[in-house]
């Protein structure tokens, strides 16, 4: 089910997030209102955002990079909230479930959905230089993969797209 929500206040982070996640912009409103929806979505679905979960969340949205699961361990223990591996695992595993979070399988990190709760396929342009992590939109992609799929009689169920390359800011500096 497809989750609506009001970007009326025009925040460039909201209504490009693919564009906007390699350029300076007020990351804090549109994180904020990516919690906002993941909170009401966890709440929608009779799931439960314990504080950890929720805390895992926020460090995932602080930025647009994926974050290894020992990074977001290393920040939980700095916070109090203990440094047992399975405490960071089990959060990010639950928003990965949950459709809140998305596993980068390239650089085994993590990144908060962008689009919790609406029905989407991402691609993910991952910069190979500062691992920012861009979440664009990418269904036709999916549907040229569906129907070389369908030719063989296969059906996909799950796919996860992701290209490397250079972000803006990467780009102009490489030599």
């Amino acid at each position: 089910m497809a989750h609506e929500h009001d970007h009326s206040d025009a925040c460039p982070g909201c209504a490009a997030p693919p564009q906007v996640a390699f350029a300076r912009h007020d990351h804090s409103h549109c994180a904020g209102d990516v919690l906002a929806r993941a909170e009401a979505l966890a709440e929608a679905q009779g799931a439960r955002l314990t504080p950890v979960r929720r805390r895992v969340l926020e460090i995932l949205l602080e930025e647009h990079r994926a974050l290894g699961a020992y990074d977001v361990l290393q920040r939980l223990a700095a916070e109090g909230f203990g440094n047992q591996p399975p405490v960071a695992y089990r959060a990010l595993d639950f928003l990965v479930e949950n459709g809140l979070a998305h596993r980068i399988r390239r650089l085994n990190a993590f990144a908060a959905c962008m689009h919790p709760g609406e029905d989407h396929a991402p691609v993910f342009l991952i910069c190979r230089e500062c691992n920012h992590v861009a979440e664009a939109p990418a269904a036709p992609v999916r549907a040229a993969v569906d129907a070389v799929a369908a030719s063989l009689g296969f059906t996909v169920e799950r796919s996860n797209i992701e290209a490397m390359g250079l972000c803006p800011a990467c780009r102009g500096t490489a030599s």
